[in-house]
């Protein structure tokens, strides 16, 4: 069958390599073009870019989709199904009613829970103890078409963003392989969302990665987590920007202040709203590399009382 995969991140490329993989299909990638990155801004190609250049599949870049030359394009390629994984940008309609099989999406959410575009994230920041990828017919609205395949994936209390990222693009992959057949022989059975359920993952932005230690312990921990090891999530000490890495939840309470840190024998503590004190393991300090609590204590003298934020 002809497809033609639109992704453009790490989370695609799980997809992309599944579908290669198979041997069963003639694959055209369309992916984001290059942007610049570093401090030097280096032009950079996508993740799916690499991955599909290193396999010899024939990849192109529109800067839009809404114009003349890329219906030329499709009319070209003549896919009977477009798989979208992390694009990045809305298909317009003349794109989404082309193939024969339809436009599907692989979405990291079980839906229509984390619509939008940080459903990984929002998960593990509202403390869901599991998500799952859903398998989609793409429609005019945000994540809003039949779902056609769903699968679960529990979310540990060690998962931060990046495995917990590793986890779904995997399970993405495998859903992506076990609907497509049901979806070519028409047996699949397309499920409507029910809007009353839906939520909506907002993209992270700046104001989300500060912490607010008036929160409870495992708020303030689920949001680090969620924001680890991109972009992280930060705070105050004194006039130093701290980014926090790693926590963990503990078992120490304190009638402290929301905020105050204490050091005991070498591990860092932060208390919280809810009297519990979180455990942080790994933080980043303005200007320097990612050290363990330890470390930065060795070189970080605390005073009585102090406060984060």
């Amino acid at each position: 069958m002809r497809i033609l995969f639109m992704g453009t991140p790490d989370f695609a490329v799980s997809s992309l390599k599944a579908l290669y993989e198979s041997g069963e299909h003639q694959i055209t990638v369309i992916t984001q073009p290059d942007k610049p990155k570093g401090r030097g801004y280096t032009l950079t190609p996508p993740e799916v870019k690499v991955y599909a250049e290193s396999v010899g599949l024939s990849v192109y870049q529109p800067a839009t989709l809404r114009n003349e030359a890329f219906a030329a394009l499709l009319r070209e390629l003549d896919p009977e199904m477009i798989v979208v994984a992390a694009y990045g940008k809305i298909l317009p309609k003349n794109v989404l009613d082309y193939p024969k099989y339809g436009c599907i999406n692989v979405h990291g959410s079980l839906l229509p829970r984390y619509r939008g575009a940080a459903p990984i994230q929002r998960a593990l920041i509202d403390g869901e103890t599991e998500t799952g990828v859903t398998i989609m017919y793409m429609a005019e609205g945000l994540d809003t078409g039949d779902m056609l395949y769903k699968t679960v994936v529990p979310i540990t209390e060690d998962d931060n963003f990046e495995t917990l990222f590793d986890k779904m693009a995997a399970a993405g992959a495998e859903a992506l392989l076990q609907a497509i057949p049901s979806i070519v022989d028409g047996t699949v059975v397309p499920e409507k969302q029910d809007d009353r359920l839906s939520t909506y993952a907002v993209k992270i932005e700046k104001a989300d990665c500060t912490l607010d230690f008036s929160r409870s312990a495992r708020e303030v921990h689920n949001r680090i987590r969620g924001l680890s090891p991109f972009p992280l999530s930060a705070t105050v000490r004194g006039s130093t920007v701290l980014k926090l890495v790693r926590s963990r939840l503990s078992d120490r309470t304190e009638s402290s202040e929301a905020g105050t840190l204490i050091a005991d024998g070498g591990r860092l503590y932060v208390v919280c709203g809810d009297g519990r004190c979180l455990e942080i393991l790994e933080l980043l300090p303005a200007g320097k590399k990612r050290m363990s609590a330890a470390d930065y204590l060795r070189g970080n003298r605390l005073s009585d009382g102090e406060r984060l934020g």
